[in-house]
């Protein structure tokens, strides 16, 4: 945020809200947080000892050994000159299960998140998600909600599937914001993210929302004994038909996460997700995966001023109101532990972490990337973006099209991933 505007909010806030705008500054620069390698190596110098180099001492944009980045770790791999969507697109190679065919479902659900008042667009998405898979697979539907369904939600809600249907409340302790997120602190941060233009900034329901889908989801009981998932959102669009088990071929293809749109996210809005994460990193480097994405996450040519800002990360990220995936990754050690840090840090509040790029850096460092799977061939839209395959099992959608707006097409970072990992 440039000086003027820090000044301008300086100017409209309280005397008593002061101390918290310091503490925000302090988040910013030292992550705010006890157990920090700043304040560790502070107590040691005080205490006369020898301390190794504090991890808040690298930049987030400077690369340290432990996250072994070798140069043939950040060489380019693929060079894509034309757009794969463009090109006949067909099912995924692979072991492909049919309706038909004498096999078991796949241990899976679709999953929402949804209110009572977003019935209407959420009926239409169950509409299209029946017409284009589940109509032929009968997969359940587990909505899920912070507060009761309504009965003409349900009633309404079953009229749409002959798939079994799941109501669930979220338990407060998964939903409230956590007892060690300072308010003032929070009411301060959000106000300098309306200053740079960040979407949801003061809303707090948008800030749980992103929590929930975060970490604390694959927590919920009604899901403890479920594998997999597809999260499907309210107002979304599918257009192709899909002839094969989605769940069945990420088991029995050895995939873990699948996406359709890999896009750049608002770096002011995680200036601090990636130093927390070399924090973490630091802590705990056996954490990392061998094949990793590190390259597409670090990346800083493409968009040089969102590396510059998010200290090091490229904001490239799988855009997770559409993902098919594996929870036994989510509720691995790793990604676990992963997320209960970033969680104490405060981000989801003082700042606003997405669950999108959560989840992108997640996969990224600890998944082996040969496990992540594009489905070109899933046709979707959730605005304003799109995937749009050339095939005949597509109605309605325009092959290739990114974006309505012709301007925003310099979003897509779909190819940074090819470019840096693979183009499955």
């Amino acid at each position: 945020m440039r000086l003027t505007q820090r000044a301008r909010l300086w100017a409209r806030t309280p005397v008593l809200t002061l101390v918290a705008l310091v503490s925000v500054a302090a988040l910013i620069l030292l992550l705010h947080r006890p157990e920090s390698a700043a304040e560790e190596t502070t107590a040691a110098a005080a205490a006369g000892t020898k301390k190794a180099a504090p991890v808040t001492a690298f930049r987030g944009d400077q690369l340290p050994e432990y996250l072994g980045a070798t140069p043939e770790k950040l060489a380019v791999k693929n060079v894509i000159t034309s757009n794969p969507l463009l090109d006949d697109v067909d099912e995924p190679v692979g072991i492909l299960t049919r309706a038909t065919d004498d096999a078991p479902r796949a241990n899976a659900t679709l999953l929402v998140l949804v209110r009572n008042n977003e019935l209407k667009g959420l009926l239409g998405t169950m509409r299209d998600v029946e017409r284009t898979f589940n109509s032929k697979f009968n997969y359940p539907w587990t909505f899920f909600n912070d507060k009761p369904f309504s009965d003409v939600f349900k009633r309404q809600v079953r009229a749409a599937t002959k798939a079994e249907c799941r109501f669930e409340t979220i338990p407060r302790e998964h939903w409230d914001t956590p007892e060690w997120i300072n308010n003032d602190i929070t009411e301060v941060s959000n106000k300098i993210l309306v200053e740079d233009n960040i979407m949801y900034a003061q809303m707090g329901s948008y800030h749980r929302m992103c929590r929930w889908n975060s970490g604390m989801f694959y927590k919920h009981p009604a899901l403890k004994d479920v594998r997999w998932y597809w999260r499907v959102e309210p107002n979304t669009r599918y257009f192709c038909s899909i002839d094969y088990d989605v769940f069945r071929y990420m088991e029995d293809n050895d995939k873990t996460y699948g996406y359709v749109i890999n896009i750049y996210d608002a770096p002011q809005s995680i200036r601090t997700l990636w130093p927390t994460t070399l924090e973490f990193v630091a802590k705990h480097p056996e954490y990392l995966h061998p094949n990793n994405s590190l390259a597409w996450l670090v990346d800083g040519n493409s968009r040089p001023n969102h590396h510059r800002i998010a200290n090091g990360y490229s904001t490239c990220h799988f855009w997770s109101n559409f993902e098919i995936g594996d929870m036994n990754f989510f509720r691995s050690e790793a990604y676990d532990k992963y997320f209960e840090y970033l969680d104490q840090a405060g981000g989801f509040f003082y700042e606003r972490w997405g669950d999108a790029p959560v989840h992108s850096v997640g996969l990224g460092l600890f998944l082996d990337q040969s496990k992540i799977h594009w489905f070109k061939d899933i046709g979707y839209l959730h605005q304003p973006y799109y995937n749009c395959p050339s095939s005949n099992k597509c109605r309605g959608c325009k092959a290739g099209r990114f974006v309505t707006t012709p301007s925003m097409n310099p979003e897509n970072c779909i190819n940074n991933f090819f470019k840096y990992a693979h183009a499955d």
